[in-house]
């Protein structure tokens, strides 16, 4: 082979070798424990990772997805596991969904082995779709609304009790408005007692918040999202610090109509717009901002993945797997979970952020 080929021949090869670390990010599926149907997944650090679903379905990883154990509680077939919540590899709460007793929250301590029955729902009237904790002690729970107000349920004691926050303190709903039990992301917490709740169903799109553990609510509306029918509304919620918020959702009905589908703010959403550049391809049901990666967030849906570098303002296609729920514990430990027991892990990290004008780069 003569230089000017030899030259030619390298030229390619380092096309391809950027053209593949450009296009790396995306999912790798890993030995699923189950078949059945995950839309809870929890991961407190890179080796640890917890999942649940149907069926009373709770498995547990310690070595970041190489083995799983079987963890469910016991006598809880029945049940349908929408959201979890891990401390650690030792303490993790689940919370099942449905009207009436369906609606619970256990607690385990020793990974799994023993349960504890923290809250059956009393009221056949409400429906729990998610929950959230700030720290060890302090959690809330929200129902579909019961008696034209969302139902919000809270602990300050890890769980041990719950109390029903009064009505008369609980926000008001809309005609048909509700939580989506998709992702366990309806609700989300940060900071010393901030919290978001997004809805649909109603004649608008909706965030909730609160400053004081759930204690007090604002409402606004969240134009950019589709609503107006069941189908239709706010999903999941993240949180990027600064006051910034991302919101995706759709219509799980056409879930590759891209129509409505995100919604930023810029002020602990009180205001929500649209984003400025492509959106996710279709109905996200999870998402999740990235630790350590300013403004990075993964979104997932029934079509396929998409990540923002810049807040939310633009995304990126990364795959077409069918998942429901997504969390990452580092930007090279990211989780998501889907129907039949699909569990997958990302690959590739994240491309290099370019700073704005008005920012260093880190270390500099």
């Amino acid at each position: 082979m003569n230089p000017i080929n030899r030259i030619a021949v390298a030229l390619v090869m380092a096309s391809a070798s950027s053209a593949a670390a450009a296009g790396a990010q995306g999912w790798d599926t890993v030995q699923a424990p189950t078949t059945t149907s995950l839309r809870g997944v929890s991961a407190p650090s890179r080796d640890v990772v917890w999942v649940s679903g149907a069926r009373g379905v709770v498995a547990r990883s310690v070595d970041g997805g190489g083995t799983w154990a079987m963890v469910g509680v016991p006598g809880a077939d029945s049940l349908d596991f929408r959201d979890i919540h891990a401390l650690d590899a030792s303490t993790a709460w689940v919370l099942s969904i449905g009207n009436g007793g369906q609606s619970r929250i256990y607690r385990t301590t020793d990974g799994g082995r023993r349960w504890a029955l923290q809250f059956t729902n009393p009221d056949t009237a409400a429906f729990y779709d998610c929950f959230g904790f700030w720290d060890a002690r302090r959690g809330i729970a929200m129902s579909d609304p019961v008696g034209g107000r969302l139902r919000i349920l809270r602990t300050d004691d890890g769980g041990e009790t719950w109390s029903v926050l009064p009505p008369e303190r609980s926000p008001v709903a809309l005609e048909g408005e509700a939580g989506f039990a998709a992702s366990g992301t309806c609700i989300i917490t940060a900071g010393e007692g901030e919290a978001w709740i997004v809805t649909g169903g109603g004649a608008r799109s909706r965030a909730h918040r609160t400053r004081d553990f759930g204690a007090t609510w604002q409402v606004a509306d969240i134009p950019p999202i589709v609503a107006g029918a069941a189908p239709r509304g706010a999903f999941t919620v993240a949180h990027l610090g600064d006051g910034r918020l991302v919101a995706t959702g759709g219509n799980y009905e056409l879930p590759t109509d891209t129509s409505g589908v995100a919604a930023l703010s810029d002020d602990s959403g009180l205001t929500w717009r649209a984003p400025r550049g492509a959106v996710p391809r279709g109905y996200r049901s999870g998402l999740a901002a990235v630790p350590g990666l300013r403004g990075v967030v993964v979104a997932v849906g029934t079509s396929g993945t998409d990540y923002s570098l810049d807040g939310g303002e633009s995304w990126v296609a990364a795959d077409t797997l069918s998942l429901n729920a997504v969390t990452f514990a580092a930007p090279d430990a990211g989780w998501a979970v889907g129907p039949r027991g699909r569990v997958v892990r990302w690959r590739g990290g994240f491309p290099r952020q370019v700073p704005r004008r008005d920012e260093k780069e880190p270390g500099r």
